[in-house]
């Protein structure tokens, strides 16, 4: 599933290319994705964008007068393709901006569509979001604060959006290994020391995947239909039976909360 950084990489490759344009038409082919695409998305032609901004996994395209919110699911991606260029099989949504299409590519049909004319803060699938991990807001105190009396394992906590919004499974488990927490550990059993680390860890390796487009493992591509490769870089995430980059132990693989989690016996505690 793409997750924070995979969503702010197309944020930042799409943006120049929407702000300030007019939609000049919009094509529905498949509506029905995880939530039916509403009427209102197809009468979107003639209104201009004036902005295009991330929350948690959602992108927000504010065209005035409502927001458009969407969600790219299990595998899908928003790509910037010249008019005319025909469309694939999963390609279920164009936004059309004169030269320029802005389409939905959603094999799996996990993602949405969805417009709003209220506070996109207010919408049902955005209200209960906890905070954005790059934030101020995200600090050591907040996650002390959050964790105490939790019983559940940390990775387990990082991936609760009531606390914090896009970390996901990758990422998580990369934040973990670079901070030298086990996965496992009860996460209200954190110090605010280890937390701090955590915080820190969490915003090194978020700002270091976007920086390199994100992670393709299956279907994931940006904006401008590029690849990321932060793969490349994990330490632990996918590595299971791998030498541990640090001390040559073997890597471990787990499963928690239905997820794969993967970590270094020896150097996480």
């Amino acid at each position: 599933m793409p997750e924070l950084p995979e969503v702010e990489v197309t944020r930042r490759g799409i943006a120049p290319h929407l702000v300030g344009r007019r939609i000049t038409a919009v094509t529905v082919r498949e509506p029905r994705l995880r939530w039916p695409v509403p009427p209102a998305v197809r009468k979107l032609a003639g209104r201009d964008v004036r902005s295009v901004h991330r929350r948690g996994k959602y992108l927000l395209l504010d065209c005035g007068d409502g927001h458009l919110i969407v969600h790219l699911g299990m595998s899908g991606s928003f790509r910037l393709v010249d008019a005319g260029t025909p469309p694939g099989k999963h390609d279920h949504v164009d936004i059309a901006l004169g030269a320029r299409v802005l389409r939905l590519r959603d094999p799996r049909r996990f993602g949405a569509v969805l417009w709003t004319t209220t506070e996109p803060a207010e919408h049902p699938l955005i209200r209960h979001l906890g905070i954005e991990p790059l934030s101020q807001a995200f600090s050591a105190r907040h996650l002390h604060a959050f964790s105490r009396g939790r019983r559940v394992s940390i990775k387990q906590l990082l991936m609760d959006s009531r606390l914090v919004v896009g970390v996901g499974n990758i990422y998580s488990s990369e934040s973990l290994f670079l901070s030298g927490i086990s996965p496992r550990r009860r996460a209200g059993t954190l110090t605010i020391a280890r937390c701090a680390l955590l915080v820190s860890s969490v915003k090194k390796v978020l700002r270091a995947a976007i920086r390199a487009g994100g992670s393709t493992l299956r279907d994931f591509v940006g904006g401008d239909g590029a690849s990321g490769y932060f793969q490349a870089r994990h330490l632990v995430y996918g590595r299971a039976g791998e030498p541990c980059r640090k001390c040559g132990a073997p890597i471990r693989r787990l499963v928690q909360g239905q997820r794969a989690t993967f970590y270094c016996t020896s150097c996480q505690r």
